[in-house]
């Protein structure tokens, strides 16, 4: 897990359009793609909409030039978690239908409804189309751009500052627990190691947990006191330079909007069947 870390940073570090675009433009666009996809109520639209913003997902990841490898890697990450969300909908009535018609019948009368199916489909689909945005965002945007690019986005100035000490230190407690699991290995220790008695594993992983602690919290001193001596207080900010939108970057975010929100209206209000009301209306009209 410490060194899918690093590996999301490396990606990060690539040439590309996509790579090269304002952070602020991205988390621009994932967030209106996000939006814009929930928004859009429970009905069979949700397969039509989601197929069109999976294809500009393709397109986007496309541009990147990141190899598909690292995405179905990051997608079987959260699979589990969308199966477990999705696949208990079955068994349970929502509020977005009235009729139910039952699918299969269960022992101990549980039933599944044809009805429940399809509400748990348009939730798997919109759940992997959304997870799709963020692996994007976070494969073409380091961590320090997200956070300046939220500065830039007027979040609040203490959410940043929590923000970016979580992510400093997050690699720092990544390299103690690389040099607390390289000197394990030094010492030809393998925790998944079957051929070492059981209690013996245990106990030097507590050991390694306990040294983590310890020296995490004697990094967390050391830090607050070198804070406290370069004048820490209540009113302290990160300061991040202000920075304009280039006009490919204004171009980029114009384009996509205009997608993600035509598309949602397009799907849902059929243009062809409003045309064909507004020409038959008159003609109705004059009848009478």
């Amino acid at each position: 897990m410490i060194e899918d870390l690093f590996d999301l940073e490396q990606v990060t570090s690539q040439k590309s359009v996509i790579h090269s675009l304002d952070a602020r433009v991205k988390i621009i666009v994932c967030c209106a793609a996000i939006v814009a996809l929930v928004a859009v109520p429970y009905s069979p639209v949700v397969y039509t909409v989601s197929a069109v913003f999976f294809l500009l997902f393709l397109l986007l990841w496309a541009l990147s030039k990141i190899s598909p490898l690292i995405y179905f890697r990051r997608l079987l990450l959260a699979l589990p978690f969308g199966f477990m969300l999705c696949g208990f909908q079955i068994f349970f009535k929502n509020r977005y239908y009235t009729d139910y018609h039952s699918l299969l019948e269960l022992p101990l009368g549980i039933h599944i409804y044809y009805e429940s199916v399809e509400f748990a489909s348009i939730l798997l689909v919109k759940f992997l189309v959304c997870y799709s945005f963020i692996v994007l965002l976070s494969s073409t945007s380091s961590l320090q751009d997200l956070l300046e690019a939220a500065g830039r986005l007027k979040v609040p100035p203490e959410l940043i500052l929590a923000l970016g000490m979580m992510i400093r230190y997050l690699f720092v407690f990544g390299i103690i627990y690389r040099k607390v699991t390289d000197a394990l290995k030094t010492r030809l220790f393998d925790p998944f190691d079957h051929r070492l008695p059981y209690r013996y594993r245990i106990v030097n992983m507590g050991y390694m947990m306990g040294s983590m602690f310890i020296r995490s919290l004697e990094q967390g001193e050391r830090t607050y006191a070198s804070m406290l001596c370069r004048g820490y207080g209540r009113d302290s900010y990160i300061f991040i330079k202000e920075k304009p939108l280039l006009r490919s970057d204004l171009i980029f975010l114009g384009l996509c909007l205009i997608l993600i929100i035509l598309v949602p209206l397009l799907c849902w209000y059929d243009p062809f069947s409003l045309i064909y009301r507004v020409e038959v209306l008159p003609s109705s009209v004059q009848g009478l």
